[in-house]
């Protein structure tokens, strides 16, 4: 950090206090999303993280990194965030509306988070002992035993097993002490390898992967059911958050996928390619023959297992769109 440009920050010099922050926009961002689950959530308490520094840049007092610092007003906010807003209402689904379930799970409110926000903070923005690589820490598998805990120890966890920041440097974070930090740590740590994701980061894009996911977007699109089976994991899982439904194993996947095609008839549907959570994913459009334009209806993420599809999240919500840089309608 240079000391001229925290002078002339705090002398009131915009452009000084960008050029001291902006290098960590992005990964602040990921921060508050990662406690958060929701992508504007997220960039809202990011600025209003810059917001709070600006103003308090004055009590700066240089005993730690100024990301140190960031990272403190950050997790704060969240958590400040998360208290204020309590807990979401559950929607609910329609009786009938879908094949009974095989299971419920518990009611997560996660957005997708789109891979081309993690440009530029790949790989650099966890110290050297943290226990997860970055793109691991934003799997989809990853965040919903994240946030299964408290969120005070979800911040405990994210701080020190993601971005490998010390006991001591968390505590400081969260005013409290140590022996609170690492106790809420061992609290986190036993939820998560107990109900959590045990797979390792997502491995680099491969001519495999390519096939696989244009194979299910075919059969998708036709609304073919049986060819997306044959895709499946044999314990392949369909969640659709926030609702609890949970359908497990090929059979109530193709129930459930017959059933769905079976509602919308021949109504044409499109699938747009995207990357969600370090992993292949599909904007879904259906067409509407009134406005003569393809409506977004959903964002499929998959979870591949080598040669096969293990996890197939689908989420009603359509917020995040924005941030994949895809529209809500498109020409049909």
């Amino acid at each position: 950090m240079s000391d001229t440009a925290l002078i002339r920050a705090r002398a009131g010099d915009h452009q000084a206090f960008a050029a001291l922050t902006d290098p960590y926009r992005r990964e602040l961002q990921l921060h508050c999303y990662r406690i958060l689950g929701q992508v504007q959530d997220a960039e809202d308490a990011m600025q209003e993280t810059l917001l709070s520094a600006w103003r308090a840049l004055e009590s700066f007092e240089e005993r730690s990194t100024l990301r140190s610092w960031l990272y403190r007003i950050a997790t704060n906010r969240c958590l400040n965030m998360l208290r204020d807003s309590g807990r979401r209402p559950a929607t609910a689904v329609a009786p009938g509306s879908n094949p009974e379930p095989t299971g419920y799970g518990e009611v997560l409110w996660l957005e997708p988070y789109p891979d081309a926000l993690l440009e530029g903070i790949v790989g650099g923005a966890a110290g050297p002992v943290a226990r997860y690589e970055t793109r691991e820490a934003v799997t989809l598998a990853f965040l919903t035993a994240l946030h299964r805990l408290p969120p005070r120890q979800r911040a405990v966890l994210v701080l020190r097993d993601v971005l490998g920041f010390s006991a001591t440097e968390v505590a400081a974070m969260l005013d409290t002490t140590r022996t609170s930090v690492n106790s809420a740590l061992i609290r986190a740590r036993a939820t998560i390898e107990e109900r959590g994701p045990h797979d390792r980061a997502p491995l680099p894009r491969s001519a495999q992967e390519h096939e696989l996911v244009a194979r299910f977007a075919d059969a998708f699109e036709r609304g073919d059911v049986e060819p997306i089976v044959a895709l499946l994991a044999e314990d392949a899982c369909w969640t659709m958050p926030p609702e609890p439904d949970e359908y497990l194993g090929r059979g109530a996947i193709r129930e459930l996928m017959a059933h769905a095609f079976a509602t919308r008839g021949d109504s044409p549907r499109r699938l747009i390619p995207t990357r969600a959570n370090s992993q292949p994913a599909f904007v879904q459009y259906a067409k509407d023959p009134q406005a003569g334009v393809g409506r977004a209806s959903g964002l499929l993420v998959l979870t591949l297992d080598g040669d096969r599809i293990s996890h197939i999240t689908r989420f009603a919500a359509t917020g995040a769109l924005p941030h994949f840089g895809l529209p809500r309608t498109i020409p049909w």
